[in-house]
């Protein structure tokens, strides 16, 4: 039904049978709607409505649907349910998505939490939460099948069908030792074509792609791009199974540093959405703003210099803006590509070297084409041969510098650990237009006779 439906549609057939009491009828606009769906329709539904969305819906559903949606919001829904059902919901929940939602809260409230949860499961969030974020301890959950190695085949068959429901894929089992140590994996492709009387230990592949609890989740998610994974197991100090993380934990990830990444080339510093008030925007970005603003000043000082220069050949200003412009440009696209290259790739020295080389050719094409290009307009505007080859070799001179700026500072900050992001597109840009009109005046200035 809901299927054939546009979204305001089932938006307004949501809150009739609210407003009704219909349950029946809600449950079955709601039935094949997916756990985004129905967060999305929880949130347009108005907040009188609300409480009675939370009373009509099914538990599992609830569950689903309250890790689509903000952690601030999950609070609220979860107070709204009151201490039983909410105590139910957190028992279901995903051990990480619980651990995510209780990062950041006061020590008491999440005490108050995990006091209302299955203490088995409370323990898992709790052991969970004392890993580093960001690392694959943190981010791992306990919803995985596990079998030992002398099991059959027809054993881990039937453990599977026992534990379908908790495990949240069933791709991969994993087999453990007497100790607990992650020792194989079998995939469930490979349990359908064995022998029932198959050993576990006899056909499971031994060379497993694990990570360990303080693995980065940046390396967690290289790992699962370059094998195409599902899942992939996480191994305590002692090489025991602690767990497993899953692509869709990963994507997350992947959004998640994307968008700091963008922060920082923006030099936004921490996220800002649509929902971020003014004046906590501003405060967020005027730290790197007023930087950037005194280095600027130096750009004003360089054109001050150069005063005799711009005065006597007044065309020089005309090309001004667009030969710092041009600079910042091209040091921001070469500096996207490395931070971008530098999540996928883990680079030696010959990738470095030859990254260099690339990006060199690179400014050399683009500034010879575009010197060219500046030259010929500039010798037609003023007629004047000299001003366009001051101007044409100045950017093409520019474009190379710029180039290789924003491709060897990240690098550098790569290489003593810091983040290349940090390097971020106005900082480039600014550096660049001080470069760009030193190199524009001097050139000019060399030249000024020929120019008058």
């Amino acid at each position: 039904m809901a299927l054939a439906m546009t979204e305001n549609e089932i938006t307004l057939a949501i809150i009739q049978s609210l407003k009704d009491g219909k349950k029946n009828a809600f449950l079955e606009i709601i039935e094949e709607l997916q756990p985004y769906d129905i967060a999305q329709q929880y949130l347009n539904v108005p907040s009188k409505h609300q409480n009675k969305f939370l009373l009509f819906i099914p538990l599992e559903q609830l569950t689903e649907f309250i890790q689509e949606i903000d952690k601030d919001i999950q609070l609220v829904v979860l107070q709204k349910l009151g201490i039983e059902k909410s105590s139910k919901v957190l028992d279901l929940m995903e051990n990480d998505n619980l651990a995510t939602l209780l990062t950041d809260l006061k020590p008491e409230k999440i005490e108050e939490l995990l006091s209302e949860m299955n203490q088995e499961e409370s323990q898992v969030v709790m052991n969970l939460m004392n890993y580093p974020p960001e690392t694959a301890g943190r981010m791992m959950n306990n919803r995985y099948v596990w079998i030992p190695k002398h099991y059959t085949v027809r054993e881990a068959v039937d453990k599977l069908k026992d534990f379908a429901e908790l495990a949240e894929y069933l791709n991969y089992l994993y087999v453990i030792d007497e100790e607990k140590k992650l020792i194989g994996v079998i995939s469930y492709k490979d349990l359908l074509l064995g022998e029932l009387q198959d050993k576990i230990e006899t056909i499971m592949y031994s060379r497993v792609v694990k990570v360990d609890v303080y693995t980065d989740q940046e390396e967690v998610a290289k790992l699962i791009s370059r094998y195409d994974f599902i899942t992939i197991p996480v191994i305590d100090e002692n090489g025991k199974l602690a767990g497993v993380i899953t692509v869709d934990d990963i994507i997350d990830v992947v959004i998640q540093e994307a968008n700091e990444d963008i922060e920082k080339l923006s030099a936004s510093g921490k996220s800002i959405d649509f929902n971020t008030k003014p004046l906590v925007a501003a405060y967020r970005r005027l730290p790197w703003l007023i930087l950037l603003l005194f280095i600027g000043l130096v750009s004003g000082s360089i054109i001050n210099m150069f005063s005799a220069t711009l005065e006597q050949v007044v065309a020089l200003a005309f090309f001004m803006p667009m030969i710092a412009g041009m600079t910042g440009n091209t040091g921001t696209q070469s500096l996207a590509v490395v931070v971008r290259g530098l999540v996928s790739n883990d680079l030696d020295f010959g990738q470095v070297l030859k990254l260099i080389i690339r990006e060199l050719s690179v400014g050399i094409i683009i500034g010879v084409t575009c010197a060219v290009m500046i030259a010929i307009i500039a010798f037609i505007w003023q007629g004047n041969i000299i001003l366009g080859l001051v101007v044409g070799s100045s950017l093409l001179i520019t474009l190379i510098i710029g180039t290789l700026a924003g491709t060897i500072i990240p690098l550098v900050l790569y290489k003593f650990n810091v983040d290349p992001a940090v390097a971020s597109g106005p900082l480039i840009t600014t550096i660049n237009d001080i470069l760009s009109l030193m190199i524009y005046f001097g050139i000019a200035t060399m030249f000024i006779t020929r120019l008058m």
